[in-house]
């Protein structure tokens, strides 16, 4: 039995179904818990994913497996013939290769490493120049990657095999994706279990056995969720015909919001939109007779065999201040497997290791890009966090998990609330490892950016989009790519990694556009402030400005029809633009080497099988970007620490034609380097008797104006000429920042 813990009251079954990660649990199920805590709500929760996934690959798993493919009377490709006859070397090596990239058996990369323990199938013909790439980063990461090649393999054998739809985050997602008409799904839905079903629906039973629960509540974050979601609310309806079942997530959220089709109320007998806090709670009192049908929130149901939408808007939403602390007990930590696809460093962060999920604010602080869907309330209702209010849940979360990596999913974080928490995870001396997504905009500058990685961020991410001035505008984006390399530039120098989401084919945007977006990518990788990329195609989405006012970017939809089922992406015509597809294959072989740091000096056409302009980029426009360094006067509001040890002083007496003056040496000891300044006695000693007074954890951080006025209350002259010369200038090698 898979249960750790059960609650004989429980009353609401929160679950995540295949497939979303791997690594990490996918947090939804966690946020909800953490607030039911709040309100006394006994909850119970599990991610069916990961216990399908172990199910399947394990010794008994894989036996059944090939039992079950020996039956088929099916034509196979020589990949697969080729696994096949290899059987019983995988049947005999899975156990361990779990464990393996459970954390549970480390000792084993030695072996897989040799390339004669692992049986190798196809997906290892791809496999990059491991010398290369994991000449620094040792024997445990090499392991992992030829490990999950490895179950790639095997994945392959069950999608030409068992089942069509299986991908270990993207179940189905042909299904789910932009599905504006329910028919195919249905149709699927109406078929015997697959054999992952039949994995699925044995685990599901073994819970629904011991939970009993008044309301299964559905998690669907992706397209890749929503058949093996519907295929659970299928089987708990018929089964537990008097228990309700509810859906909701981020596929609901930007998908059904129009939602029409009665048949989907076979499968679930609610489905709710947005924040999920209230609308539960609302629904759990319904279910137990003591709320109407009409005080329900933002929820859709079946109301005379008619789909309805209820929305109570007397119910107010909670403040993130008070949802609680995201609760991960219940879910099978130890499962979860760590795995390296893409070796390049940053890039392999999203499926390797285990992060606690949280967020600094709800919804955007910009709330401006017009790809973006600004219109819904997850990104529109901006509410920040209190940085001490982050830091008693993160606390709480490494007490409860044992694990210190946390990844901030924000639509983008507020510089200003991560320069606070910062400062509050330094002063309560923790040690964890943090990433966040980001706009690249100006305020990250290097003191900044030294400060976030002193507190242990590790690496952000952020929308780079069109690398195009003219287009950046168009999406309203509040950047220039000057600026972008400029911020990566600091964030390198600090020591985190960059990885920026790319995009292309963005209304209007021609083939030069396209094309000298590339060489600006190109540039960025050359001079190795941008270590990890993703191009995606632009997609038009019904709750973005560009999907509610296309005339206004210069396209049009192909059609105004609403479906009766998932309505957000919009197919158009862009009259105007190049043919963007063309572009997907090159621009995304080009990335895969310019983030193994290789092929910078291959002219842009030998990408393409077509022809494409040359660029009109400068060769050196990145480098000359990021030498230009911008003059700036200090702004008396900026605040002033000191992150270092106090320095070690020494009175020198100097001489020249006779005459002697007192100077005062100040000695730094950092974890890298010794650093040393001499500057005039008496200003010596007021600088060491200040940093005493800057040091991060005191109570009050002072401005700049504070510091200088306490300068000149000490009867000394011309702060600006000691502090911006040279000697104190470079202190923020020693911890001297001004943020």
């Amino acid at each position: 039995m898979l249960i750790k813990h059960f609650d004989l009251s429980i009353k609401i079954f929160l679950l995540t179904p295949p497939f979303t990660q791997l690594n990490t649990p996918y947090p939804a199920t966690a946020y909800l818990k953490g607030f039911l805590n709040t309100k006394n709500i006994n909850s119970f929760q599990a991610d069916l994913g990961i216990e399908v996934t172990v199910s399947l690959f394990c010794k008994v798993g894989l036996q059944n497996l090939f039992a079950q493919i020996k039956k088929q009377k099916k034509e196979q490709s020589i990949n697969t013939a080729r696994i096949i006859f290899l059987q019983q070397d995988y049947v005999n090596t899975i156990d361990a290769v779990i464990l393996f990239l459970q954390g549970k058996n480390p000792t084993l990369a030695h072996l897989i490493c040799k390339r004669d323990f692992l049986p190798e199938a196809e997906r290892f013909a791809q496999l990059d120049d491991l010398k290369w790439a994991f000449g620094n980063m040792g024997t445990q990461d090499k392991a992992k990657h030829l490990a999950t090649m490895y179950l790639e393999d095997l994945s392959d054998l069950i999608k030409e095999t068992v089942d069509e739809h299986f991908g270990f985050s993207r179940y189905a997602e042909k299904l789910g994706r932009s599905a504006n008409s329910f028919n195919e799904l249905y149709h699927a839905l109406q078929q015997e279990f697959t054999y992952l079903d039949k994995i699925l629906i044995d685990i599901l039973q073994k819970k629904m056995e011991v939970v009993k629960p008044q309301l299964v509540a559905i998690s669907v974050p992706f397209p890749g969720n929503l058949y093996t979601s519907l295929r659970c609310g299928q089987w708990i309806k018929k089964n537990y015909p008097s228990i309700k079942v509810a859906m909701g997530g981020g596929f609901a959220n930007t998908e059904l919001r129009s939602l029409s089709d009665a048949r989907v109320f076979e499968f679930y007998d609610f489905i709710t939109l947005d924040d999920g806090e209230a609308p539960i709670e609302i629904l759990l009192q319904h279910v137990q007779g003591t709320k109407s049908i009409n005080d329900l929130k933002r929820t859709f149901t079946l109301v005379d065999s008619k789909v309805t939408y209820i929305n109570n808007t007397n119910c107010t939403d909670y403040k993130q201040g008070q949802v609680g602390t995201p609760d991960y007990s219940d879910l099978l930590l130890d499962k979860y497997i760590s795995a390296i696809e893409v070796i390049n460093p940053m890039h392999s962060l999203w499926s390797n290791g285990h992060w606690n999920k949280l967020t600094m604010a709800h919804g955007c602080y910009w709330g401006k890009c017009t790809f973006c869907d600004i219109s819904l309330d997850y990104i529109k209702n901006y509410e920040p966090v209190t940085a001490s209010l982050l830091c008693d849940r993160m606390e709480a979360m490494i007490m409860q998990t044992r694990q210190t990596g946390f990844h901030f999913v924000d639509e983008a974080a507020p510089p200003a609330l991560m320069l606070a928490l910062a400062v509050e995870i330094i002063k309560r001396k923790l040690i964890l490892s943090w990433w966040a997504n980001v706009r690249f905009e100006k305020s990250f500058t290097r003191d900044l950016c030294i400060i976030l990685k002193a507190s242990g961020c590790i690496a952000i991410s952020g929308g780079l989009e069109v690398a195009s001035d003219r287009l950046l505008e168009l999406i309203q984006k509040g950047i220039t790519v000057t600026q972008v390399a400029k911020v990566n530039k600091n964030f390198f120098d600090a020591g985190i990694m960059v990885h920026a989401y790319l995009m292309y084919g963005f209304p209007t945007q021609t083939a030069q556009e396209t094309i000298d977006s590339l060489e600006i990518v190109r540039q960025l990788f050359e001079a190795d402030i941008l270590q990890s990329a993703f191009w995606h195609l632009f997609t038009m989405t019904a709750h973005s400005p560009v999907g509610l006012n296309p005339e206004k970017f210069g396209v049009r939809k192909i059609s105004d029809a609403i479906g009766t089922f998932a309505n957000n992406d919009i197919q158009h015509i862009d009259p105007t633009g190049a043919e963007h597809e063309i572009f997907s294959f090159g621009l995304k072989k080009s990335l895969h080497n310019y983030m193994h740091a290789a092929c910078f000096d291959y002219p842009l056409q030998k990408w393409f099988d077509h022809k494409v302009p040359k660029t009109t980029i400068a060769y050196d426009y990145i480098v000359k970007a990021i030498e230009n360094i911008d003059i700036t006067s200090s702004n008396p509001n900026t605040k002033v620490v000191f992150l270092g040890t106090q320095p070690k002083t020494e009175i020198i007496i100097k001489s020249k034609k006779g005459n002697q003056w007192k100077l005062l040496s100040l000695t730094f000891e950092t974890k890298k380097e010794t650093i040393n300044i001499k500057v005039d006695a008496i200003q010596g000693k007021w600088l060491a008797n200040t940093l005493q007074s800057l040091a991060i954890l005191n109570y009050k951080i002072l401005t700049l104006q504070e510091v200088k006025a306490d300068y000149e209350n000490a009867g000394l002259e011309n702060f600006e000429l000691f502090w911006d010369n040279k000697p104190v200038n470079q202190l923020y090698k020693a911890g001297l920042l001004q943020l």
